[in-house]
């Protein structure tokens, strides 16, 4: 199955599911992906959370139960996941403007957000540079935070920016391991809790063979095959880089991305560079 089938495999579970709870790991399965992946690839796709995504479908779909018919707001709302008519009324206000009752009414302007269509698209003119790197088990060792999927721009530089204040760098250096191919301070987007909550761990991190100090933690990774992506400039171009790796690199390329947390290496400045490191695994 090729990746385009893959992710409208992945919507069409979800278009199945939207009167019943949705398992987000269940959605990933569809696509052959793992849930990591799958939820930061989705919005990088489609400028648009998964669960906001699912929001609006369900919400939509009330919407036409409601037209045109008698039935009761409160089943409508119980088949679409809300445990409430305040609950289910909030929600209906906050996407089309107007209350489940008022839209009803002959004239009533609604919104309506068809189900998503992948499609594949000509892209690539501008290179991608990237190598192929094996790299034995290892280990991590480094601050952990809990970031809000959809707040991540605004979270993740703000973490940065303290830990610059108080002196985290500095703790991360004196147990890093130097000569590892793996270098430079490392922001790592851990498993966290990939659900409905769209929360994850981000760890700033260093490589390191020392057990983590008091604060900090530690994340091991397995032998593994990695793809590093070269991002020339200041840092924030690693999002170009994340958005080219989802939507060009891995459709087009020979490998699936591996079920494990992929790294952004931040280099020296005069460097003037950083790069991403992507496990990944050959494809079938």
């Amino acid at each position: 199955m090729d990746w385009v089938s893959r992710m409208n495999a992945a919507i069409d579970y979800i278009e199945d599911h939207l009167t019943e709870d949705i398992a987000y790991p269940e959605v990933a399965k569809a696509a052959c992906c793992s849930a990591y992946h799958f939820q930061r690839m989705f919005s990088f796709l489609t400028d648009v959370s998964l669960s906001e995504y699912i929001r609006r479908r369900r919400l939509t779909l009330a919407a036409f139960d409601l037209q045109g018919s008698e039935e009761k707001v409160i089943d409508v709302a119980l088949r679409y996941g809300y445990e409430s008519p305040e609950a289910f009324a909030r929600a209906f206000l906050n996407l089309h403007g107007v209350t489940p009752s008022a839209a009803r009414k002959a004239g009533t302007s609604l919104k309506t957000f068809p189900r998503l269509s992948f499609q594949l698209s000509i892209k690539g003119v501008v290179e991608m540079n990237y190598r192929m790197e094996e790299v034995g088990s290892f280990h991590v060792v480094g601050i952990k935070h809990s970031v809000k999927t959809e707040k991540a721009f605004e979270q993740v530089p703000e973490l940065w920016r303290r830990a610059g204040e108080t002196g985290v760098f500095e703790r991360l250096l004196e147990v890093r391991k130097a000569d590892h191919k793996i270098s430079g301070i490392l922001g790592i987007c851990a498993n966290g809790e990939f659900g409905e909550k769209e929360e994850f761990d981000y760890i700033l991190a260093v490589t390191s063979e020392s057990s983590p100090p008091e604060g900090l933690v530690k994340l091991d990774f397995p032998e593994a095959t990695w793809a590093v992506f070269d991002a020339p400039g200041a840092p924030d171009a690693l999002q170009e880089i994340w958005r080219r790796l989802y939507t060009e690199w891995v459709p087009a390329s020979s490998y699936e991305l591996a079920p494990w947390p992929a790294i952004e290496c931040y280099l020296p400045v005069e460097e003037n560079r950083n790069e991403l490191w992507v496990p990944v695994i050959r494809k079938q």
